[in-house]
């Protein structure tokens, strides 16, 4: 039996741009450059793609469920455009305030993630475009990916150094094609030396 080879996407600064105000309409979600692309490369690659997204809008009133299941619609058409799938989205749509279990940093969408395909997480790329991402990744033991897009474009070494000292495990990529470069060219290393005789 082969293990499922999954990616956990954050959505926001990720797959799409960062709005402070919130994605409210299909026209609103705009695709980070190349970032549909590095997704259906990784699809054609076996890889599956879950996305895992805080979604305060929704529990401040600012978008409801229709709205949100069309911005989602959209966004897998757009993608399917690129030859790639997301299979499943799991959004929290509570506020900080709710103080609830699933909104990130805490890791229980990443746990319903692993309940639902019947993965460890241990191994599981998870990336992410903030330090709360990261920390989330880090409570449910998937590996932590950060990309310099979205919240993270344009920060300094002094704040990414320290990122990364609070999420020692963190690898650092400049987009998510870089993030997808990084993964096949891994994942074809092992599969050589698996290959090998010993």
């Amino acid at each position: 039996m082969h293990a499922v080879k999954l990616v956990i996407y954050g959505r926001d600064g990720i797959l799409n741009e960062y709005r402070e105000d919130h994605v409210k309409s299909p026209q609103e979600w705009v695709p980070v450059k190349g970032a549909l692309d590095a997704v259906a490369r990784l699809n054609h690659q076996g890889w599956h793609a879950v996305v895992a997204t805080n979604q305060a809008g929704i529990g401040r009133g600012m978008i409801d469920m229709a709205t949100v299941n069309a911005v989602h619609t959209h966004m897998n058409r757009r993608l399917m455009e690129c030859g790639g799938r997301i299979d499943a989205v799991f959004f929290c749509p509570h506020t900080p305030e709710d103080h609830c279990d699933c909104r990130k940093p805490l890791p229980g969408m990443m746990l319903d993630i692993a309940h639902r395909y019947g993965v460890a997480l241990a191994g599981v790329p998870m990336v992410c475009d903030t330090l709360r991402d990261l920390q989330a990744a880090q409570a449910a033991g998937c590996e932590p990916h950060l990309v310099l897009s979205g919240r993270a474009a344009g920060l300094d070494d002094a704040t990414l150094a320290r990122i990364v000292e609070q999420v020692p495990q963190t690898v650092v990529h400049e987009t998510l094609s870089a993030f997808a470069d990084h993964l096949m060219r891994r994942t074809h290393q092992a599969d050589s030396h698996a290959g090998e005789l010993i």
